[in-house]
C-alpha cells in the first residue's frame, strides 16, 4: 500500500508541473481546457458574440451564470476583462476560464478583444477596447447586465488597455461616452510608466507614437477619474512590482481614488491563474476583486441616493 501511494504522489505530482509547463507554453489555451475539465461549467454560459469591426481580433463575448431565483432578475454589475499577451498575442475565445470564475460571483461577463502586433499599434488596442465598453454600455442589459455599473479589467498589456481608458477621456469619448461612464477600472499586473521603451514588445506597440509621453497612463492621473484597483505579485518579473504603487501614488497625489492589492508570493501570471479551476479554491484575489466591487457600488448608490431632491409637503 505504502509503494501504491508514493506512486500515486509521483504521478499526481507529474501531471500537475506538466500542466504547469503546458501554460507557460501554451498560456490561456491550455488554461481554460484544465478550468473546463476541473472544475466543469459552473452553470456559466456564452450567451452573444459581437464583432466590433472588420479584423477578426476585434470582436466581444458576453457570459453569465444560469439563475433562476429572484434575485437573478436585478441588473449585475458588468466585468468587461482585457487579456494581455505583450499586445502582440491572445485571444477571447481562450478566457472561458475567466467567466466561469467571475459569473457565479454575480456578475455579468464580458471579454474583449483587440487587434495585435503591427494591426494593434497605440492607439489601436485603445480604440478597439474603447469600443467593446461603448457596445456594453448600450446593450448589456439586454443580457441582464447594469449598464450604470460596467467594471474594467485587464491582466497584463490588457491592464494597460483598461488603465488608459480609465484615465485619458479621449478614447471612451470618441465613443459618444466619459470616464464617468465607467464604474471603476482593475489593473491585473499591468504596466502603467514604461517609458522609455526597452523592450521588443513596447517598441512594436509604441515606438511610432507621435507623443510618447501620451502613451502612459501614470501622466494622466486626475482627481476624478474612476476609482482604481491595482493588482500585482511582489515576485512578479515580466512587470516590475514598482508599477501599481506608482500609478496609485500618482492618483492619489492628484486627489483620485486608487488602491493597491500586492501579493507577496505572486508573479506576473499568477494572478490570471487564481481565477481558473484548481487555483480558485485560493479566493484571496477574487474577494479582492468582489470587495472592491462592491465597495464602489455601495458608493455609487449612497450618492444616488443622496442626490434625490427630497419635495417638501404641502398642506
Amino acid at each position: 500500500m505504502g509503494w501504491v501511494l508514493i506512486i500515486l504522489v509521483l504521478v499526481v505530482g507529474a501531471a500537475a508541473l506538466a500542466l504547469q509547463y503546458s501554460i507557460g507554453r501554451n498560456g490561456p489555451k491550455v488554461l481554460d481546457t484544465a478550468d473546463r475539465l476541473i472544475g466543469g461549467s459552473r452553470n456559466v454560459t456564452l450567451v452573444h458574440t459581437e464583432s466590433l469591426g472588420e479584423h477578426a481580433k476585434q470582436k466581444l463575448t458576453v457570459y453569465r451564470a444560469e439563475d433562476n431565483s429572484v434575485a437573478a432578475a436585478e441588473p449585475k454589475p458588468v466585468l468587461l476583462f482585457v487579456h494581455g499577451g505583450g499586445w502582440r498575442s491572445g485571444d477571447i475565445d481562450d478566457y472561458g476560464f475567466f467567466a466561469r470564475g467571475f459569473a457565479p460571483e454575480g456578475y455579468v461577463v464580458v471579454l474583449v478583444g483587440y487587434r495585435l502586433g503591427p494591426d494593434g499599434i497605440f492607439p489601436h488596442m485603445l480604440e478597439d477596447t474603447a469600443k467593446g465598453i461603448a457596445w456594453a454600455k448600450n446593450n448589456i442589459a439586454r443580457h441582464g447586465g447594469d449598464p450604470d455599473a460596467i467594471f474594467i479589467a485587464g491582466h497584463s498589456a490588457g491592464a494597460y488597455n483598461v488603465a488608459m481608458l480609465g484615465l485619458d477621456r479621449q478614447w471612451i469619448g470618441r465613443e459618444g461616452l466619459d470616464t464617468s461612464d465607467i464604474a471603476g477600472t482593475i489593473g491585473i499586473s499591468g504596466p502603467y510608466d514604461f517609458y522609455p521603451f526597452d523592450s521588443e514588445s513596447t517598441k512594436l506597440a509604441f515606438g511610432g507614437a507621435e507623443d510618447p509621453l501620451a502613451t502612459q497612463p501614470v501622466n494622466f492621473a486626475r482627481a476624478d477619474a474612476p476609482p482604481l484597483l491595482l493588482i500585482q505579485g511582489e515576485k512578479d518579473t515580466v512587470v516590475s512590482p514598482r508599477h501599481a504603487p506608482a500609478l496609485a501614488g500618482a492618483v492619489t497625489k492628484a486627489g483620485g481614488e486608487a488602491e493597491t492589492a500586492m501579493f507577496p508570493d505572486m508573479d506576473h501570471n499568477a494572478p490570471i491563474l487564481a481565477t481558473a479551476s484548481p487555483w480558485r479554491r485560493d479566493r484571496a484575489l477574487i474577494e479582492t476583486v468582489n470587495a472592491f466591487i462592491t465597495k464602489v457600488v455601495q458608493a455609487r448608490e449612497a450618492r444616488a441616493n443622496t442626490s434625490v431632491p427630497v419635495q417638501a409637503e404641502t398642506g
